[in-house]
């Protein structure tokens, strides 16, 4: 064991700076080659016509610019350099500049008549040193750099200990058991199901002496299942920091390499590493990245890179060697492509579901997400709570950040409830465009389309209950109807009819008052269609197809599961429901025709109205729900409080 930590101090050799050296030798060599092993110096012109006057001389090189290399007879050399040449290599030089080359020219012809100078005179450009640089140097800079890419994206990235004789190295980050700002269950909002049963894996780790007394096994993973956004991630490091153990973190595509055999190389070394830190934890995030079901890779054939690195995953997790005190924590929103070898039990022996926060749930996660704000008394947890049906923890996180932004925009001084629901509209429905330049009947046609979406919620026993409607245009929808949708575990046939019908209710109108339809209910009608064919297809709710079910979860099948015949069939039943939802939503738009026109006229008027001017129309809802009374309890008392300010 000293033997190992000795040879780990032996410090690593670094590239870099021999790259460096060796860059500069050669520019040295380039630019100072020629002259390094001359004798040379400048000489004045005066000087270097005594030069030649003596004889001295016996090579005249003269350069564009007026500069003249002069080469001097070594035997001559002592008498300016002080030393005689020591090898034949070494040409004494003097290096002058004249002043007029038609002058220089009179003078060495004179010095030629009188027998001092004998040599030749040679007319030359003067060599441009930076532009040979570029040419000569620059293609082999550039190929060291296409080099040093490589060398970095094989070993993934240049991380700590980069290098091509890294690349199969574990790209896991560990974070240590001591650390401080470790996450607990107390940092994880809601989700208390899952958190009962993460809560077993935390007693293994913390003692499983206690389990293995009777015979138990620890288990060897635990799979996050859910929607993205619900806290898989952070659940997971919770586990961790209440286990109070090692923690290595990734992603699946940290295995996948461009290179044959990284993959499995990786996961090989990832759990060694987890072996000396045992008891860890290894979670895998996104883990379809690499464990997608064999044989049904999209790219249809070719590299199967990705097959091996999840055998050896399979391996890893529960073959011949053993890896005692390691639980693999994976997270995945795909958990249906995932391979069954993976799945079952003695690999992933539990499935860990992260569904999306309920009512109770999203209420503690608006508590933390509301603690670094400066709020003020008018918002109410219980309100935001009820109007963010389906949303995720990353979802309440973001509306409660937009709320803020919102605030410091108007300048407030806190952000109050109205800035919250600002928020909930601009992630829902997008930014509000009021500029947006529309007609007089365009806009009377939308007020009508959504007056005819709030009339039949009124009347609709099972509709979502009406909080505003308005006609401002918003992201890409040019009027929207806000509602407070009651949650269920299951829905019944009548209440997805009812919502169908209220759905259809913006073209009813349009159709019955308007006098022509338009391109406005575009988005309506994808809803409803879509859920006519879940009910038909998936939910068997019909009368020619009762108790069928044709949902097919394989997701690279390429036939249906039915015939031609059962998918006409289909048709007709979807056609035949929207048609009768369709004109049942008509006749309710004529029996209370006065009431939507006046509630037409007060959106044109307005804009923007809200459930109480609809029940000063057509009186209480007859329906009303808890949600419902709640958010007009709320509402009252702060007009009341507004009104005594």
């Amino acid at each position: 064991m000293a033997q190992n930590n000795k040879n780990n101090k032996i410090p690593r050799i670094n590239f870099t700076w021999f790259y460096i050296v060796a860059g500069a030798a050669l520019l040295m060599m380039y630019f100072f080659g020629d002259n390094m092993s001359s004798m040379s110096k400048e000489a004045t012109y005066s000087e270097l016509t005594q030069y030649i006057t003596k004889g001295y001389v016996n090579e005249l090189i003269v350069f564009d610019n007026n500069e003249v290399e002069a080469y001097i007879i070594p035997d001559s050399a002592i008498h300016i350099f002080e030393r005689a040449p020591q090898k034949s290599s070494e040409r004494p030089m003097l290096l002058t500049r004249i002043g007029s080359v038609d002058k220089f020219e009179e003078f060495i012809d004179q010095q030629k008549a009188e027998g001092n100078f004998a040599g030749d005179v040679r007319y030359k450009e003067k060599p441009q040193y930076w532009s040979g640089f570029l040419i000569n140097v620059l293609p082999l800079i550039f190929f060291i750099g296409i080099w040093l890419f490589l060398m970095r994206r094989m070993s993934g990235g240049g991380g700590a200990g980069g290098g091509v004789f890294n690349v199969g190295k574990s790209q896991a980050k560990l974070f240590e058991k001591d650390e401080k700002n470790r996450i607990t269950f107390k940092d994880v909002a809601g989700q208390e199901g899952a958190k009962q049963e993460v809560q077993e894996i935390v007693d293994f780790l913390r003692s499983p002496k206690r389990y293995t007394d009777l015979g138990g096994k620890i288990p060897k993973g635990a799979l996050l299942v859910g929607p993205p956004g619900t806290g898989k991630t952070l659940l997971a490091k919770a586990v961790a920091g209440e286990a109070d153990v090692p923690f290595f973190s990734l992603s699946g595509s940290d295995f996948v390499e461009m290179f044959v055999g990284v993959g499995a190389s990786r996961v090989r070394d990832l759990f060694r590493q987890a072996k000396e830190k045992a008891p860890c934890i290894i979670f895998i995030d996104e883990i379809d990245a690499v464990g997608r079901a064999r044989g049904k890779n999209p790219s249809m054939g070719g590299n199967d890179e990705r097959e091996n690195t999840l055998n050896q995953l399979l391996t890893e997790m529960d073959g011949f060697g053993t890896n005692s005190g390691i639980i693999v924590m994976a997270a995945t929103n795909r958990a249906d492509i995932l391979d069954k070898a993976l799945l079952r039990a003695g690999r992933f022996d539990r499935q860990i579901h992260v569904d999306l926060p309920d009512l109770n749930e999203r209420k503690e996660v608006f508590m933390v997400h509301l603690r670094p704000l400066k709020l003020d008394p008018s918002v109410d947890v219980d309100i935001l709570a009820r109007q963010t049906p389906g949303f995720s923890g990353a979802d309440i996180a973001n509306v409660c950040n937009e709320a803020a932004l919102i605030a410091a925009r108007k300048k407030k001084n806190a952000v109050d409830k109205q800035d919250f629901l600002d928020a909930v509209d601009r992630i829902i429905g997008g930014l509000e465009k009021k500029n947006k330049v529309m007609t007089d009947d365009e806009k009377r046609t939308i007020a009508l389309h959504e007056a005819g979406h709030a009339t039949l919620s009124w009347f609709l026993k099972h509709a979502n209950p009406l909080i505003k409607v308005t006609i401002v245009p918003r992201g890409r929808a040019l009027g929207a109807a806000w509602y407070m949708p009651e949650e269920r575990q299951i829905t019944t046939k009548e209440q997805m009819l009812d919502e169908m019908c209220a759905i259809l209710g913006g073209r009813a109108a349009e159709e019955l008052f308007v006098g022509h339809i338009s391109t406005g209910a575009m988005n309506d009608l994808e809803r409803v269609t879509k859920q006519a064919y879940a009910m038909i297809a998936y939910a068997g709710m019909s009368e020619k197809l009762p108790n069928l079910c044709y949902y097919n979860n394989n997701e690279y099948s390429f036939q249906r599961p039915y015939s031609e015949r059962t998918a006409e069939l289909i048709d007709n039943e979807v056609k035949k429901l929207i048609n009768e939802q369709y004109e049942r939503a008509k006749s309710l738009l004529i029996k209370h025709f006065e009431g939507h026109a006046q509630l037409a006229q007060l959106l044109i008027e307005r804009e923007v109205i809200f459930a109480e001017d609809v029940e000063k129309i057509f009186g209480k809802r007859p329906w009303a729900s808890r949600s419902e009374e709640i958010f007009a309890g709320n509402r009252e008392t702060t007009t009341n409080n507004t009104a005594n300010e």
